[in-house]
């Protein structure tokens, strides 16, 4: 599963384009004294990737450095579409940076079973930060938080409004969301109601969040079962785009909303910062758009009164196991930075999703030009419980794999649902993935 991967180069990959609000935090403070015992300038390396398209990296690095002035950052660029493989391999030179940019939680436990990563359950963590338990093994953090893409629902407010459709309001259930897509069907032109792109997380992610299952872990997928009917249901009444025709001809998530050929779209929070920029560009038409907490399995946990439920994966910092003694608290203090509130201002100012969110730090990312104003937008993006997309374990790779080869089978039609999960049960019991 590596969508949240390529969403992090999307979600910057042009955000030239965009005109930014001047942000609060950075440099407000005194700087503070960081550096080796006796004082002595220290230089901390970080791992990162495609650093021209994504800028937070450099961002983090300034802002730190303001603060610490005796601490340098070097980012080390890695290929994104290989970063585990290569930043293990550097490891295992002794040639890794300092800090190890946690790119995908699956990895998580393989570096730590490495070795490869210190305990840094000692770095002070601001109350109320997300993705915080994603890198805890046995109570023991490896890595700490400084972003956290949640998913929500963006739809195209003219399109709705063409087809005399109310809006999504927040209250909305998958029976509201289904219900709203026949509403729209046939009165938008040419264009769906609904654009689900291929990745399995866009079916999983929420049934592994939403529905009372035991999770990926446990073996027993029969929850997933109603959220793939519904998918099927769907398809069959000509509410979406076939997943055949989005895996045959390649299509993106990005055109298929920008050139809006669909009404609605569940997608994670990286895709405002393209959007924008992107119809900035003209890359995308230009169009009234905003985004809503994603539906919810029922009226519990639906409403700007509740906490929608939905999920996503934090990226983060982990400090290499083999670091200069003499660098450690200057790292610690990297760390510690990337995830507080002068730098979620910072990143929330570039369009990026900080892991630490308030009202300022809210304000901040909509004050984007072109970005939605309506509370319901802000509400979506800044007020959720968002569970994992991949549960820490060593194991959790393997199973995803096999989820995947379910969610193909199932919507390429060459499975029934039943069918196709009681595989994949066997399949994990099989390969020793489950007790």
């Amino acid at each position: 599963m590596h969508h949240i991967k390529k969403g992090l180069v999307f979600a910057t990959a042009s955000l030239a384009a965009v005109t930014l609000a001047g942000c609060a935090g950075g440099g407000t403070a005194a700087p503070e004294e960081t550096a080796g015992g006796d004082g002595e300038p220290i230089t901390l390396t970080v791992s990162g990737w495609s650093l021209e398209t994504t800028p937070e990296f450099q961002t983090i690095a300034d802002g730190f450095h303001e603060k610490h002035p005796d601490v340098t950052v070097e980012l080390k660029e890695y290929d994104p579409a290989e970063y585990n493989t290569l930043v293990t391999t550097d490891l295992a030179a002794g040639a890794g940076p300092d800090i190890i940019t946690q790119k995908e939680v699956k990895f998580v436990s393989t570096f730590q079973e490495g070795g490869q990563l210190m305990d840094v359950s000692d770095v002070e963590l601001p109350d109320g930060i997300g993705g915080v338990d994603s890198y805890k093994i046995d109570d023991v953090a490896y890595a700490t938080p400084y972003r956290q893409d949640s998913w929500v629902l963006y739809y195209n407010k003219d399109l709705f409004a063409q087809a005399g459709v109310e809006e999504p309001d927040g209250s909305w259930t998958w029976d509201d969301f289904y219900a709203a897509a026949a509403e729209l069907k046939g009165k938008i032109g040419e264009a769906l109601p609904i654009y689900n792109h291929g990745w399995q997380s866009v079916v999983q992610g929420f049934a592994n969040n939403q529905d009372t299952g035991d999770g990926i872990l446990s073996g027993d997928y029969g929850y997933f079962a109603p959220y793939y009917e519904d998918v099927l249901s769907a398809e069959a009444d000509g509410l979406k785009v076939p997943y055949n025709t989005v895996t045959a001809n390649k299509l993106t998530y990005q055109g298929e909303f920008g050139k809006q050929h669909a009404a609605m779209m569940p997608m994670g929070t990286w895709f405002v910062a393209t959007l924008i920029a992107q119809q900035a560009s003209g890359e995308a038409d230009d169009f009234e758009w905003g985004i809503a907490p994603a539906p919810q399995a029922d009226d519990s946990t639906a409403g700007m009164d509740n906490t929608p439920l939905t999920f996503g994966d934090p990226t983060g910092f982990g400090i290499n196991a083999n670091i200069d003694p003499a660098k450690v608290d200057a790292a610690k203090d990297f760390l510690a930075y990337a995830a507080s509130e002068d730098a979620a201002q910072l990143l929330a100012g570039i369009g990026i999703t900080p892991a630490l969110q308030s009202d300022a730090v809210t304000e901040t990312y909509f004050a984007a030009e072109g970005a939605p104003t309506d509370e319901l937008s802000k509400f979506a993006w800044a007020t959720h419980e968002t569970g994992p997309e991949n549960p820490t374990s060593s194991k959790t790779a393997a199973i995803q794999t096999a989820l995947n080869d379910m969610h193909t089978a199932i919507l390429s039609g060459s499975q029934g649902v039943d069918d196709a999960i009681a595989a994949a049960e066997e399949r994990v019991k099989s390969e020793g993935l489950v007790d």
